[in-house]
Order: C-alpha cells, then sequence, then structure tokens
C-alpha cells in the first residue's frame, strides 16, 4: 500500500499539531524561567556581588593598617626593652 501525498499532508500536519502541543507548554516554562531569573535571581546576585566586593576592600584596607600597627608595635618595644635597660642601669 503506498501513501498518497494527501496521505502524506495529513500525516505532517497530525505531527505538527502534537509536536506544537508538546512544544508550546516547554515555550511557556522557558518564558517563566527566564523571567525569574531576570527579575529575581540576577538581581539578588548582584547585591550579593556588591556585598562582598564592599567586604574585600573593608578587609583588604584592613589588612594594611594592620602591617601598619605591628610595625609600629615592634618599635615600640624594641623602644621599651632599651628604656627598661637603662632605668635597671640607673637604679
Amino acid at each position: 500500500m503506498a501513501l498518497t501525498n494527501d496521505d502524506l499532508l495529513a500525516i505532517s500536519q497530525l505531527l505538527d499539531t502534537k509536536l506544537d502541543a508538546k512544544i508550546k507548554p516547554l515555550t511557556e516554562d522557558m518564558k517563566n524561567i527566564t523571567l525569574l531569573l531576570e527579575q529575581d535571581v540576577l538581581p539578588r546576585l548582584q547585591n550579593i556581588e556588591s556585598c562582598y566586593t564592599s567586604t574585600y576592600r573593608r578587609y583588604a584596607s584592613g589588612a594594611d593598617q594592620l602591617d601598619a600597627l605591628q610595625a609600629d608595635m615592634d618599635i615600640i618595644k624594641k623602644i621599651v626593652q632599651e628604656h627598661s635597660e637603662k632605668l635597671k642601669e640607673i637604679s
């Protein structure tokens, strides 16, 4: 039994209809996911990023200050030791 052009056309239309019925929900789901990403996830990620970068800048600045304080403390310790030795010699 050979299929006619009308038969093939009918089969093609049936397949197209079924395919459209399967694709339409997927397309809607993709739109919803895209909206969720754009309106919810992306702004939250941007907020997390801004918090992270501002915290990093504060810690980086604080690390430099900590190094400077350590250097100052080392000098103060040395001076206190020298003065303690001089006071011992005087007394």
